[in-house]
């Protein structure tokens, strides 16, 4: 289990943010801080893997506590969870070491393929020296999907994100994986996964079994 620290002065949001973090397999809520001493605190009795940071807490900012982590030698994966926009903070947040910035309000899904996205990047780092090859992954692991790449029609940007997250968590996934997981036909769940194919974000094998066709089985590249 990934283990992950919750910090938000409100309670009804840090609640519904540990709801969401539980409800995602693979990840569990160790703790949950409501000013930015006590996240600091927490993070360093329980040394979580991720942490979800409000840009805006009652004593320190969001970004000093980011601040705080680093100089203190903390490894965690931050997540910036917050209805601040504002640009400047944005880029200070990526200056100061966060793997994603999340706006208020969110779904569950879209939180789910943030805190994959995160732990795939730190894993794929593991320990000692990286090569060119694992660095590269860790970064694509750790970036936002692409919402530069037109679809064809009938495809939505927002199903698409699903199954780009679906891709980033599994090593293989087939049509029939993704339209279970995801709620979607079969047919539907193999027009986003051969577009991705199209567009070189996802490889495809053939598995050959028993009698019929082989199965398709996608992949990031």
């Amino acid at each position: 289990m990934t283990s992950v620290l919750v910090v938000d002065d409100d309670f009804m949001v840090a609640r519904l943010n540990a709801r969401f973090v539980e409800r995602t397999d693979g990840f569990e809520v160790v703790g949950v801080a409501a000013n930015g001493e006590e996240a600091i605190a927490l993070c360093a009795a329980l040394d979580p893997d991720l942490v979800l940071l409000d840009v805006h807490l009652p004593d320190l900012g969001g970004l000093q506590v980011l601040a705080r982590l680093r100089e203190a030698g903390s490894r965690a994966g931050v997540i910036m969870v917050t209805a601040e926009r504002d640009a400047d903070t944005v880029r200070a947040a990526v200056a100061g070491g966060a793997m994603q910035y999340v706006v208020k309000p969110f779904e569950q899904h879209d939180l789910a393929e943030r805190l994959h996205r995160v732990r795939n990047a730190l894993l794929a780092l593991g320990e000692g020296d990286a090569d060119q090859a694992t660095i590269d992954r860790a970064f694509g692991a750790g970036r936002s999907p692409s919402r530069a790449a037109p679809l064809p029609k009938g495809l939505s940007r927002e199903t698409a994100q699903l199954v780009e997250g679906l891709l980033e968590q599994d090593e293989e996934v087939s049509s029939s994986d993704a339209a279970e997981r995801l709620g979607l036909s079969r047919v539907t769940a193999r027009r986003y996964l051969e577009h991705f194919v199209t567009t070189g974000e996802a490889q495809v094998r053939l598995r050959y079994g028993g009698a019929g066709r082989p199965e398709r089985r996608y992949r990031r590249p």
